[in-house]
């Protein structure tokens, strides 16, 4: 969003206020809300269209964006779970409806969606099986996992064993959904964080990029279908309260985590966002309010 993706969204609200999770304290409400209270900690995450991001001492969000703050983890640990998490979640239960005893494939489980697939996966009674960079492959194993697969070190068709019902791609490169479809049974879902729709609206304006990222979409779908038998999707995080009570509760019970790697002081924004940049901390990055 700094440089400038979704402009065909932002452009005309700059200056933009960014970030998307959050954790602190409930210091207001509005008069239809019922379910928080002045005071109250709770976490979560702003859709990813929003104007006003957390980037603030205060941060405005609707009710469903929120829920209590799991009491096991502190504010740090709980504002790195919620986007990722929720994004996650949307694929696999609201797209694949995943349930016990199926497979799931995660391409790029070293990542905070991949991760937090991995241990919602998991925590659904399903087998899965992951790919990641070689320093990924003890936490993903840790996580969970079956098995990890190296994909800088090994060829993935041959190192992954079966057919899965449920494949999350978060690279969403043409090698990975190639690969990753010629993985799925028939009736299984594959679902990509790399949908087309903004980019295709910046490029052409909204008016023309939304109905012909629909039109992709749809003729990947059919295509989809008809060849292999599967179910196509891009994925994207919404708010969901279901979804945030259901991953409050597994961060509660120890079965979702979301390592942070580093912290900054929300006054050093720049410094923090060079840091990921230049790939110098490879995980979760937290802004801190004093």
């Amino acid at each position: 969003m700094r440089s400038a993706y979704g402009r065909s969204i932002f452009e005309p609200h700059l200056p933009l206020i960014l970030g998307r999770d959050i954790s602190g304290e409930v210091a207001a409400l509005g008069a239809s809300v019922r379910s928080l209270s002045v005071g109250q900690e709770v976490f979560g995450a702003l859709h990813p269209t929003a104007i006003r991001g957390t980037y603030a001492d205060y941060a405005i969000l609707s009710e469903d964006e929120l829920a209590p703050k799991p009491v096991a983890v502190t504010h740090v640990e709980a504002s790195a779970i919620p986007f990722a998490a929720l994004t996650a979640w949307r694929a696999l239960k609201g797209s694949a409806r995943i349930s016990e005893g199926q497979r799931v494939l995660v391409v790029g489980g070293g990542g905070a969606v991949g991760f937090a697939a991995i241990q919602l996966s998991v925590a659904a009674g399903c087998h899965v099986t992951a790919t990641c960079g070689s320093q990924s492959i003890g936490r993903v194993l840790a996580a969970g996992a079956e098995q990890a697969v190296d994909y800088t070190a090994e060829d993935l068709e041959l190192a992954i064993k079966g057919k899965f019902d449920a494949v999350l791609d978060t690279i969403g490169a043409p090698e990975t959904e190639r690969i990753s479809i010629n993985f799925l049974k028939r009736g299984g879902h594959y679902m990509t964080l790399q949908g087309e729709a903004a980019s295709l609206a910046d490029r052409y304006g909204l008016a023309i990029g939304l109905p012909l990222a629909t039109a992709i979409l749809l003729k990947k779908q059919i295509q989809y279908r008809y060849s292999h038998g599967i179910e196509y999707w891009w994925t994207y995080m919404r708010a969901d309260s279901e979804g945030l009570d259901e991953i409050r509760r597994l961060s509660e019970a120890g079965k979702l985590k979301m390592p942070v790697e580093k912290t900054f002081p929300i006054t050093q924004v720049r410094e923090a966002h060079k840091a990921k940049d230049e790939r110098h901390i490879p995980g979760k990055i937290v802004l801190e309010l004093d």
